[in-house]
């Protein structure tokens, strides 16, 4: 695929041949920063979670597969925090790692996003902060994270990082590495007293990368928000935050039967809050309408799928291991881990 896309690279087969050779000496072979960086950017287009206006073809690639150990991963990691947010404008990254080898498996990050928030359950069931994470948060508080001495709804959870030879570590996120948005809304005042607020960039950071049978298990990507991915999932779902209820309560709408569709008008004014803000902020995002006729632009257009084509995936373990802390399934150390804290 890449030398069909870039003729000047010349003939494939004498690439093909360094490649079996390699292959045949170490069980693997490495790819060139240019097949690196057309591999994750084809990845990019076919995904399919890649939203509406981002420049696929512009993807900048961090080349960092020289690093193994968690700390310097973690400390990456941070890095492509401040690099994806500049006053409002975010640059679509993706920083790749060490990959896995028939020796040694790649680096790994838990989380499924760079910046989340805990989630405590007190001993009457209730929770503060995000529903979605309240296993991940009793995990890592049995790693030794310390919350902060007074629990809010939006503490940042930590990074926990895997690697073969160190087991998971945890690191915490600077206050100073990613922006937050303050939410308020265009026609209520009384909104922003709700004190709601999420990350401005998403970055996504238990996919693996995969490219010509090589996997890179970490390979943190952003691109920005789809605002229902905020209003609705995050901040209206029952199972993650559900304010919904509280929003309809100011609005004074009657809450008593779901056929008063209460909870869609104020999921509506949640969406609208978030757009709004994000739009005075100067931060970049896309509405779901927008969203919307990408998708079905790109199912038109999409590639087959095909084995050997570069991807970006979630295993299901992964996807586990994201919300509830669960020990890696490729040999891990569970939960015994070194502290190893960048930030407060």
């Amino acid at each position: 695929m890449f030398h069909d896309a870039h003729p000047a690279a010349g003939p494939v087969g004498k690439r093909l041949a360094e490649v079996r050779a390699a292959i045949a000496e170490s069980g693997t072979y490495r790819h060139t920063a240019t097949e690196l960086a057309y591999g994750a950017r084809v990845a990019l287009r076919d995904s399919g979670w890649c939203t509406s206006g981002v420049p696929w073809r512009q993807l900048k690639i961090r080349d960092l597969r020289g690093l193994r150990n968690a700390a310097a991963v973690a400390a990456e990691c941070v890095a492509h925090l401040r690099l994806a947010w500049a006053d409002g404008r975010v640059r679509p990254l993706v920083s790749v790692f060490a990959p896995d080898t028939p020796t040694a498996a790649g680096p790994r990050i838990w989380n499924d996003q760079l910046v989340r928030y805990a989630g405590y359950r007190d001993d009457d069931g209730e929770v503060l902060g995000d529903r979605r994470y309240v296993g991940f948060t009793d995990a890592v508080c049995g790693m030794g994270w310390q919350p902060p001495d007074e629990r809010g709804r939006f503490d940042r959870l930590p990074l926990v990082v895997e690697t073969t030879h160190e087991g998971p570590a945890l690191f915490g996120v600077p206050g100073d590495a990613a922006a937050d948005v303050s939410l308020r809304h265009p026609d209520l005042p009384w909104f922003a007293e709700l004190g709601l607020r999420c990350p401005a960039v998403p970055v996504l950071a238990n996919m693996t990368l995969t490219i010509g049978g090589v996997r890179y298990p970490a390979a943190p990507v952003n691109s920005w928000h789809i605002g229902t991915d905020i209003g609705t999932r995050a901040l209206a779902d029952e199972a993650a935050y559900g304010v919904a209820r509280q929003v309809a309560e100011r609005l004074g709408l009657d809450t008593s039967t779901e056929r008063t569709l209460w909870r869609d008008r104020a999921t509506i004014e949640l969406n609208r809050a978030v757009l709004h803000s994000f739009d005075e902020d100067g931060v970049t995002i896309i509405d779901h309408y927008a969203e919307a006729q990408h998708r079905l632009a790109w199912l038109r257009s999409r590639q087959r799928a095909h084995a050997y084509r570069p991807t970006f995936r979630v295993a299901a373990a992964d996807a586990l291991r994201a919300r509830q802390g669960a020990p890696s399934p490729d040999g891990g150390n569970g939960l015994t881990s070194g502290i190893g804290l960048l930030g407060a």
